[in-house]
This record gives C-alpha cells, sequence and structure tokens, in this order.
C-alpha cells in the first residue's frame, strides 16, 4: 500500500512538474536567425568601440553608442565606417554615456545616462536641442536610458534610476508617468529600472523593464494592458524560451513583432505583439554569432536584426531563415 501510494504521488508530482513546464516555458513557433557578419573590437579609433549600449537604423545607416568613447558611430548596413560625431562631456554636442538611440523625424534622439538628459542630432551629427536635465522632478532624468518617439513628437523616455517612464511634450514639458518616482515594484505599471521604450505603429507603449526581466505593454490611452516574461511576469529570471535575465533594449520589427536584448542570457527574443514567444537567437561566447550580453538591438524595414554586443564590443548582424 506504501508503495502504491508513493508510486502516485510520484506520477502527480511528475504530471504537475510537466504541465508546469508546459504552461511557462513556451516551444518556438519561428525558425531562428541566421548570423550575418560582425564588427568592431575594443579601443577608440573609427570603427571600434569601448561598450557599445544603443543602436539604431534608419536610411541605409546602423547608428551606434559608443558609450565610454561618448560618441555616436555610424555605418553602412555591412558594417563599413562612415562618420562619426560626439565627444565625452556635458556641453552641447559633448555625449556621456550615450545609451540606446532612436531615429524619428530624421533626427537621432540619444539619452545620455551620466548627462540625465536626452540630446537631439542631426543625422550628419550636427546638435539641434537638449531636453530635460538631472532630478526626479517632472521632466527631470536620472540616467536615461531609451527614448521612444510619437508621430506628434512626444516623447516617452525611460528614467532609469528614477523607476518610471516619462511622456513629455517636443519641448520637454511634462504631460504624464508611469510608476512611482524612485520606487520599485513588480505589479502591473510599477517598475525596477527600466532601461528602454519603443511605440509600435498602433501606438502600443512597450517597456522594456529590467531588473524585473519583463516587457510591460501599455495601450494608447496609457493604459496598462499586459506583461510577459518568465512566470506571471513577476521578477523570476530563467534562462528558459520566453524567460529573460535582464531586459535592455526593446526594438518593432517591420511586421509588428517585438525584439528584446536578453542581456545576461546573451540573446535576442522575438515575440508577437501579446507577448507569444516566437523564436529566440545566439548563445554565450565571443566567437561567429556568440554573445557576450546583447545589450541594444534594432530592426531594418527587410527584417535584418542588429545586436550590440556589450562585452565583445562589436556589433553583429543577423537575418531570418528560410
Amino acid at each position: 500500500m506504501v508503495l502504491r501510494i508513493a508510486g502516485g504521488l510520484g506520477l502527480f508530482l511528475a504530471v504537475v512538474a510537466v504541465a508546469g513546464w508546459l504552461a511557462f516555458v513556451p516551444w518556438a513557433r519561428e525558425p531562428g536567425y541566421a548570423f550575418v557578419t560582425a564588427w568592431g573590437g575594443k579601443g577608440d579609433g573609427p570603427g571600434q568601440f569601448n561598450d557599445p549600449t544603443g543602436i539604431a537604423v534608419a536610411g541605409g545607416e546602423v547608428f551606434v553608442a559608443d558609450a565610454r568613447n561618448g560618441r555616436i558611430q555610424v555605418f553602412d548596413l555591412d558594417g563599413n565606417f562612415k562618420r562619426q560625431f560626439g565627444s565625452p562631456g556635458d556641453g552641447p554636442g559633448r555625449i556621456g554615456r550615450p545609451m540606446n538611440l532612436t531615429v524619428a523625424g530624421n533626427e537621432l534622439y540619444v539619452p545620455e545616462y551620466f548627462n540625465d538628459r536626452v540630446q537631439v542630432f542631426a543625422l550628419d551629427g550636427t546638435p539641434r536641442r537638449i531636453i530635460g536635465g538631472p532630478g526626479s522632478g517632472p521632466g527631470q532624468f536620472d540616467a536615461p536610458g531609451g527614448v521612444a518617439v510619437a508621430p506628434n513628437g512626444d516623447l516617452f523616455v525611460a528614467d532609469f534610476y528614477n523607476q518610471r517612464i516619462q511622456r513629455l511634450k517636443a519641448d520637454g514639458t511634462f504631460i504624464r508617468q508611469w510608476g512611482t518616482t524612485g520606487g520599485v515594484g513588480v505589479s502591473a505599471g510599477r517598475f525596477n529600472y527600466p532601461t528602454d521604450v519603443v511605440l509600435a505603429p498602433d501606438g502600443t507603449l512597450y517597456v522594456a523593464d529590467g531588473y524585473n526581466d519583463r516587457v510591460q505593454a501599455f495601450a494608447p490611452d496609457g493604459s496598462f494592458s499586459h506583461k510577459w516574461g518568465g512566470p506571471f511576469a513577476m521578477n523570476i529570471f530563467g534562462p528558459f524560451n520566453g524567460w529573460f535575465a535582464v531586459t535592455t533594449a526593446v526594438a518593432v520589427g517591420p511586421q509588428g513583432n517585438i525584439f528584446v536584448a536578453d542581456f545576461y542570457n546573451d540573446r535576442v527574443q522575438k515575440f508577437a505583439p501579446d507577448g507569444t514567444f516566437l523564436t529566440a537567437f545566439a548563445e554565450t561566447g565571443s566567437g561567429p554569432g556568440q554573445l557576450g550580453h546583447a545589450v541594444a538591438v534594432a530592426v531594418a524595414d527587410d527584417g535584418t536584426v542588429f545586436v550590440a554586443d556589450f562585452l565583445n564590443n562589436r556589433i553583429q548582424k543577423w537575418r531570418p531563415r528560410e
């Protein structure tokens, strides 16, 4: 009788384990991505990087935030160096640790982690204007990590240490915020060091909720929509499909899918807009097609994906498998 009970309990636990796995570890619904090329290497010369932390693609060019070199470097889609602008500092046109980059309206938006501001450049590198400054008040920042730009020019800024997302007018006037200033939380609409934001064409705002190891989505009216990442998206990290180990960037692909830089898992994951896991690519290492912390991601109009490979000080290019 004891053996029969023990056997039944073992079977029950096995069923529960399998059910839990199926519930919280989804399978890939799409083929992965194929590695194309990489460029870079540590240094301060043209085409070299010292902590690449942001990337954007526009007009056949790749813009890279070269953080510790305090500059933006620009390449063609094959990685050939074209130009650079910026230098370390806090004056106009100088850059203090640039983070996730955004191109909108033929301008480049550069959130500056050290200077607590967003600086806007023409695509040729001409400084245009500065938005914000240090602090925790409305329209101020404490290490902004990413910015999204609405069609009407409104800005959405991931305000890292202030634990919030701010919405501002184009001139920096405060509109509203999500999250509690300076307060960490795991419930819907609260953040744990948010790192990046992106707006989908339908107006949905996606937030890389960094140390909560998840993505949160907000409807065009600002209301919370949904979240994903691990069991219940409640700050449970892991290496499984659909789970994260610190989310550092989000990007929207041409089909509306969401690409997430999964930093400590050394990979990029791809999701449907509702958070359904589609595929993941890259593995840990320094060889071709391997990543040493995926810190930023951008997607070109043809679906090509560019990834900032933080520890390896390089940019990688990937294409969808047929």
